[in-house]
């Protein structure tokens, strides 16, 4: 988009958002640490019932601060094509993830973390914010939802 176009609507945006969450494999998790350490990795995702869905290693800066901080800040998109989420996070073993998300990152992604080392776990971010917007012209109306509702 060139900043001498007009913005997107509302709805277009929600649209084109959730056409790219189908259609990306990484997404930037952003968390931090009970110190307020932040960290910032890119991971693969899926988008099942309404939540993105992440697996990482336990034993990691990223999967401690996903569980014990239990919120994260996702990221799509470069400097003009950007999507914000911010979400709730829960935590699951590879025993006790829904078989359904599991199964949806598996078709996405091609890799299956029930069958790889036990460290890992799911992490379901319920979104309760997000922002999307292309240049300037898109900010005054870059919110989609707020307090986990779609404002449009």
């Amino acid at each position: 988009m060139k900043i001498t176009e007009p913005p997107r609507t509302p709805e277009q945006r929600k649209a084109d958002l959730l056409a790219r969450l189908e259609r990306e494999m990484d997404i930037w998790v952003a968390t931090a640490d009970a110190e307020g350490v932040p960290c910032l990795v890119p991971l693969w995702f899926v988008r099942h019932d309404e939540a993105v869905w992440l697996c990482t290693r336990l034993t990691n800066p990223t999967g401690r601060n996903l569980r014990d901080g239990r919120r994260a800040r996702l990221a799509l998109g470069d400097t003009r094509d950007v999507v914000l989420v911010d979400g709730e996070v829960e935590t699951f073993t590879c025993a006790g993830v829904p078989p359904a998300a599991a199964e949806a990152f598996l078709a996405k992604t091609g890799w299956d973390p029930r069958e790889d080392h036990a460290s890992y776990a799911f992490f379901r971010v319920r979104p309760r914010a997000v922002q999307a917007w292309c240049e300037v012209q898109e900010l005054p109306r870059r919110h989609l939802m707020r307090d986990g509702v779609w404002a449009l």
